[in-house]
Parts: C-alpha cells; structure tokens; sequence
C-alpha cells in the first residue's frame, strides 16, 4: 500500500480559511454503507441520523496558544517555536523554525519576555526549558499566539481563541484543534438531548506531528508520532453500557477513534492513560465505533487513511469527489462527513 494511493486533487479555493458564522451551519455529506446515495445536509441535522440511546463521544482537549516569537542570543536571528507537548518542570517539547538549527545549550530571548535553553534535540523537535514567570501553560495564555494549521494563510485573529476551540474544551494541552468537535454549539448539543443521544468524552492531545507530511513510500514503513490521551472508567462504563443497550457509539473526530482503538485490548474497550502511536490504515478493523463524524482530509495523510479505513477507501473517496464537486469546504474551518463502517 503506497502514500500515493490516498492522493486526490483538491482546488485551492476549497481550503476554508475561516469559520462560518454559525458552527452548525456547515454542511454535512452521510456517507451510508455500500452503494446507498449519498445525501447532502448539514451539521445541524444530525439529530435526524442518530436515536435515543446513541452516544456521542467528544475529544474534550483544549488548545493551548503554543506560537512563540524570539531571537537566538548572542546572533540575534529570528525564531519561531510552535510547542508540541507541555512537560513537567516547565519544559517542553517544540518544533523551533530558524535560519540555522539551534543546539544544545543555545538561549532563545522572547518577545514577550523571557527566554527558554535547549536543552536537546530529536530530529525535528528540540527540548526546552522555559525560564518566563510562573508556570509554563499561564505565561503562555499572555505570551502564546493560537497555532492555526499552516494550510490557513492569514494570521490568528481574535475571533479564531474562541472559533478554534470546541465549546466542551476543558483539558489544555493540545495544538490543533479537534476539528470534527468544532461543528457543535449549545443549540446543537440540546438538540441532540432531546433526543434522547447520551454524551461521553476522552481526551486526546492533538500535537503538530498531525501536520507532518509522510515521508515514505511504503505506508507500513511510516512511524506515526506519539500523542497523550485519557480514556476513563466513566467513558468505558457508558460505551459498554450502550452496546449492551442496542446504542450505537458515534465518534466525533479521527481522534476520538484513535484514543478509543488504542484502549481497546482483544475487542474490549478499557480505561487507558498514556501515550499512543497507533497508526490506523486500510486492512485495521476499526471496533470502538460503530460512525464516525469527521471533517475533511488532507491529501496522502494519516487521517484519510483512518477514515478509509472506517469505511472502506473506495467508498470514501467516492464521497470525496462528491464533496469536491459538491464544492464542500475542506480541512479544519470546513465541512463534515458522517461515515459509517463498511458492510
């Protein structure tokens, strides 16, 4: 299986480079089973796919503004960090974008005041140790700037620290959003009540390695980056518990899966919390979810192998050539799918 299999040709023009007004509003292209047509509706339909008993599982990450500008000490030259991972003792673990690659021991003065040593590198991420006032994840709410996908070609603006987060977002540690959950707001969510679909959430800490292009041929030869998650007791309890039911469990986001496939040991789903290099591609049965809500992915990427995998490849880029027809908008500020499993 080959990177090249997942390509497809997608118009600039359909890349979304901001959000809609209103989150529910954007579209939504179900995607059933075998040959069944597909059907063109929007987000805030979904109430009219799903039924009393259903559960919906969220990604409650939050993204914390992990953009930092500086300057290398002593020569001066500009430097832009993007952190991956927050680490304890106020360290971290970050992509640093200079003119030539910082080295052990190097300083990095920050616009906003204070400055970070490295402390070691790793291929294209480098540890830091931050010296700012107080608590990394606090000077950074004052010092940060959101970290847009490098797909959205404008700056962060005021409204993307309220746009680029779910509005169940509770635990900081991600640096891109989970974008499927963006789709939801408090209309959408009582909708939903009403009906009668339960709610559940895991966490998962987006990290850039989700931008990183694959960089083999051979998709089995790819090393999926390392993200940290939490999948608890209560969210085990209550899938178990809707399986038993006759419920469906729905996944909102490639993430949700990810963190749900890697607590899943010989068909059953457990608590788990730690680290996950799962890399799902066509050929993996996927079982901790029975439909995926997800947006649209970029071309060759880890993500679009994931849904092929949920759904099956034909089938779903079937629905990517509708979506481009279709003019759907693509990526994190874009449109929605809701895929289900493969017959």
């Amino acid at each position: 299986m080959k990177k090249s299999d997942f390509h497809f040709d997608l118009p600039q023009a359909l890349i979304a480079q901001a959000p809609l007004a209103e989150r529910s509003a954007s579209r939504m292209l179900v995607v059933p089973p075998a040959v069944a047509t597909f059907e063109d509706r929007h987000v805030r339909d979904l109430p009219e796919f799903l039924r009393s008993g259903d559960l919906l599982v969220f990604n409650d990450t939050r993204v914390i503004p992990a953009r930092l500008f500086g300057h290398k000490a002593g020569t001066g030259g500009r430097v832009e960090i993007l952190i991956e991972r927050l680490l304890p003792g106020n360290e971290a673990r970050a992509q640093v974008g200079a003119s030539k690659t910082p080295k052990p021991g190097n300083r990095i003065l920050f616009d906003a005041g204070g400055e970070a040593e490295v402390l070691a590198s790793d291929g294209a991420f480098h540890h830091l140790r931050f010296h700012v006032e107080g608590a990394l994840e606090s000077w950074l709410l004052k010092a940060g700037r959101l970290p847009l996908p490098p797909y959205i070609q404008r700056d962060a603006g005021a409204d993307d620290a309220e746009r680029y987060q779910t509005v169940f977002a509770r635990e900081s540690g991600a640096v891109a959003a989970p974008t499927a959950g963006l789709h939801f707001d408090e209309v959408l969510l009582e909708s939903l009540r009403a009906r009668g679909v339960d709610f559940g959430h895991v966490t998962l800490h987006v990290g850039a390695g989700t931008f990183q292009p694959m960089r083999v041929d051979d998709v089995r030869d790819h090393h999926m980056h390392s993200e940290w998650i939490n999948v608890g007791a209560e969210l085990v309890d209550q899938v178990h518990a809707t399986r038993a039911a006759g419920g469906r469990v729905v996944a909102v986001g490639t993430t949700v899966v990810r963190a749900m496939e890697s607590a899943t040991v010989d068909g059953v789903l457990r608590p788990f919390a730690g680290e996950t290099s799962i890399f799902i591609f066509p050929g993996y049965r996927i079982t901790s979810a029975d439909v995926l809500l997800t947006n649209f992915h970029l071309p060759e990427s880890t993500l679009l192998m994931l849904v092929s995998a949920f759904a099956g490849k034909g089938r779903v880029f079937a629905a990517y050539a509708h979506a481009v027809r279709e003019r759907y908008r693509f990526f994190s500020y874009g449109d929605a799918m809701l895929l289900y499993p493969e017959d």
